[in-house]
């Protein structure tokens, strides 16, 4: 029987409701740089100097999409998925990286003033020492790799079961990956499950990409995505005077003061 407004049943069904939102809304992630809920679907803001990403709301997104933005500390990571074909890499080439698995993503860090490369694995992900010359002759065969934004985006490739796939991608795809093949690895090979994990991983991963030849000549240029970002900006003017207003609370932590 439903309990009239004001009886005890009806305070009870109110207390329970109030209890409810603010359980779902404690357990609702937040932005790391404001403190803000956020959905389960958000960008990430990419920490240089620990590598580390952090979840971001919509207004801090809007305030660090500049290269300037984070100060040389943290760099927005990108959104664009590139499935590439044609990618010049016979075996030869794959073998003078020096990779030991077949499964690797590339990147360039402003840290390290380099390439450096990292495979995955059941311990998570290990650096692989990159051969300079040898990337270069790849880089070169495939000129959409000029393409690859410092730090926050990476080649990913995966050769492994007979697979020949390669992607540019943000960074926090490479890192996701890692972390799906940790969680999934059983025993010396893997197991079934890890590799079905992997391969749904892909798929999912291509329906959210563009098709773009290795030689660069399609894909997003940096100019469409300056455009984009145009467009965006005009579609979203009345977030940006919230961005500012939520940029107050923004507190930035010391290194020293990070556990």
């Amino acid at each position: 029987m439903t309990a009239p407004d004001g009886t005890l049943g009806g305070s009870r069904l109110r207390r329970l409701a109030r209890r409810s939102t603010t359980e779902r809304v404690e357990a609702q992630e937040r932005c790391e740089l404001c403190s803000e809920p956020i959905p389960a679907n958000h960008r990430h803001m990419l920490d240089l100097e620990s590598r580390e990403l952090l979840c971001a709301c919509r207004a801090c997104t809007i305030l660090f999409d500049r290269a300037a933005a984070g100060g040389g500390h943290y760099r927005l990571v990108p959104d664009r998925r590139l499935r590439i074909t044609g990618f010049d890499m016979p075996d030869p080439a794959w073998e003078s990286l020096r990779i030991p698995v077949d499964m690797a993503f590339f990147f360039y860090s402003t840290q390290a003033e380099r390439m450096v490369a990292f495979y995955p694995g059941p311990m998570g992900a290990t650096e692989s020492l990159l051969p300079l010359d040898a990337w270069l002759a790849i880089e070169d065969a495939n000129p959409v790799l000029g393409q690859m934004e410092p730090d926050v985006e990476a080649l990913l490739v995966n050769r492994a079961q007979g697979a020949d796939d390669y992607r540019l991608v943000p960074i926090d795809e490479c890192y996701g990956l890692v972390g799906l093949i940790r969680n999934n690895w059983r025993g010396l090979t893997g197991g079934r499950v890890v590799w079905e994990e992997i391969a749904r991983y892909g798929e999912a991963l291509d329906s959210r990409s563009k098709e773009v030849s290795a030689a660069g000549a399609a894909g997003t240029s940096k100019t469409e995505r300056t455009e984009t970002s145009a467009e965006t900006s005009a579609e979203t003017s009345a977030e940006t005077s919230a961005a500012t207003s939520a940029m107050t609370s923004v507190v930035i932590p010391n290194r020293e003061d990070t556990p």
